[in-house]
């Protein structure tokens, strides 16, 4: 088999956190009295860490960028309290990730989701020893796209990026792949429509889990 370990995205990819984000954001901008917005657009507004999701918010709402650290910490309080409340393993997850530990292929995650909150949802949604490494967003690394936290993660596992298939359902997670020269599935079942994978140059596109079964069978 070709790949000797699989890194996933988390949010859009393993795991359908979008609403329980969305309400987070939202409480936290009620909070202050500020505009709010649909599940929809913060599919757009995630991807990218933290920070940009409100920056983001704050950019589409014509708040005072002042607002970004108190918007920032409410959130985290909130998700905190409800962060499992609606999130769901999407369809099919679970048997792709039981097939790649009967080939022996290592599993992954790498997210741009805070540390403390990866491990959370990992630790609540998943059996114990399904992950060889679990990377959140690292305080030593910049977010994805850049490559550091990917080729950390792989120097870890003591592989090459030729050994590596990287999965994510956004562009970010495609030019995170080309940046640290891993091939690349993006997956359709998630945040993000099939244009933005294609126009990012995906390897591979697939719209269910057991797909990515079928390829790593060829």
């Amino acid at each position: 088999m070709k790949y000797k370990a699989v890194i996933f995205d988390l949010d859009g990819t393993l795991l359908d956190t979008i609403d329980d984000i969305a309400d987070s954001t939202n409480k936290a901008l009620e909070t202050y009295g500020y505009p709010q917005f649909s599940v929809g657009e913060y599919k757009y507004f995630v991807g990218k860490g933290v920070d940009h999701l409100i920056k983001s918010v704050i950019k589409a709402g014509n708040i005072e960028e002042e607002a970004f650290v108190k918007i920032k910490e409410k959130y985290f309080e909130i998700y905190e309290k409800q962060g499992l409340i609606n999130t769901k393993i999407y369809k099919g997850i679970n048997e792709l990730l039981n097939y790649l530990l009967e080939k022996k292929i290592s599993v992954n995650i790498l997210s741009n989701k805070p540390q403390i909150q990866t491990d959370k949802v990992i630790d609540y949604y998943f059996d114990k020893n399904i992950f060889t490494l679990v990377y959140g967003k690292k305080v030593e690394f910049l977010p994805k796209p850049d490559p550091a936290s990917a080729n950390d993660l792989v120097k870890k596992l003591g592989l090459d990026a030729k050994d590596v298939l990287y999965v994510g359902d956004t562009e970010t997670d495609i030019f995170t792949a080309k940046n640290a020269s891993f091939e690349s599935v993006g997956v359709l079942w998630g945040f993000r429509k099939r244009t933005e994978l294609v126009n990012a140059g995906a390897d591979y596109i697939v719209e269910e889990p057991s797909e990515i079964v079928a390829l790593l069978s060829r």
